[in-house]
């Protein structure tokens, strides 16, 4: 991979590394104190913090319940840099109350919600609405100086090969709305080389990544995907996060556990500390 010079590839305050969050997701037995409580315990700098429906915070409760969530993290000395909601579109009635909170609170990154593929319809006239319905969402979100992070997600996602995102981004601001890579997700729809053509894609305008592991498994005679943990499957890491380190992404580092028993504790903490030397090595001392 080469190294690229990037402007802006993070929104990171002046940060040298990136910033290692757990996925409040993975963390559901938990409320916000405890949330916040454990995750400080097992080593991480922030949390990636749910508003969405069956999430840590309910996005009908955003106005209220977002600042109680957060302030309860912060108590426990971490970071809420970012947040994982299901807007797609500036209608949904929780974007405006969501997208204030956020500017109270200083969280300026977002992911938003999934769009998808449908037979049938031509993938350019799905591409086309959607992003018709995502300018729509960063101008709600330009009045509250927020950013999006669209997150590639293997299948029928838009976004699954990372370009048609890219041409959904075309000609946006890009201190609106960049990229919110998933190297894993890149690996399964294209594994041999599309994943490092899709690095290259989304690295200037990368704003945050989701971390997690796969490998193929064969089950009732057809190849799946079986989640895995960090460096038991088949992301190719070091090559990653070198790419990270030569581009200066300093973002945060979104930690999923997708695999059976991964929302253990002790699986979560064995994954963190997977990512933790990968960082070192990548970034140093």
């Amino acid at each position: 991979m080469t190294a690229l010079a990037v402007a802006g590839a993070a929104v990171a305050d002046g940060r040298k590394r990136p910033l290692l969050c757990i996925f409040s997701k993975h963390m559901p037995q938990f409320g916000w104190d405890e949330l916040g409580a454990q995750a400080r315990r097992l080593g991480f700098d922030g949390v990636d913090l749910t508003v969405r429906p069956k999430g840590h915070v309910l996005p009908e409760r955003a106005a209220e319940d977002l600042p109680r969530a957060v302030e309860a993290i912060r108590r426990h000395g971490l970071e809420v840099p970012m947040i994982t909601t299901d807007l797609k579109e500036a209608s949904d009635p929780a974007a405006r109350p969501t997208f204030a909170a956020m500017q109270k609170l200083g969280i300026r990154l977002y992911k938003p919600g999934y769009w998808r593929y449908e037979r049938g319809v031509p993938a350019e006239q799905t591409v086309r609405e959607c992003r018709r319905k995502l300018e729509g969402l960063l101008a709600l979100g330009r009045e509250y100086g927020v950013t999006a992070g669209l997150h590639n997600h293997s299948g029928s996602y838009v976004g699954c090969a990372v370009w048609d995102y890219r041409e959904i981004l075309a000609g946006t601001d890009a201190q609106q709305a960049g990229y919110y890579f998933d190297p894993c997700h890149a690996v399964i729809e294209g594994g041999l080389y599309n994943w490092r053509v899709s690095l290259e894609v989304a690295l200037p305008r990368l704003r945050m990544s989701a971390i997690k592991d796969f490998e193929w498994e064969k089950r009732g005679g057809r190849w799946q995907v079986a989640w895995r943990p960090l460096g038991q499957g088949m992301v190719p890491w070091e090559d990653v996060f070198r790419a990270y380190a030569q581009a200066g992404f300093a973002g945060p580092l979104s930690l999923h556990l997708e695999y059976p028993g991964g929302e253990e504790l002790d699986a979560i903490a064995r994954d963190l500390e997977f990512l933790r030397r990968q960082v070192g090595a990548a970034y140093g001392a």
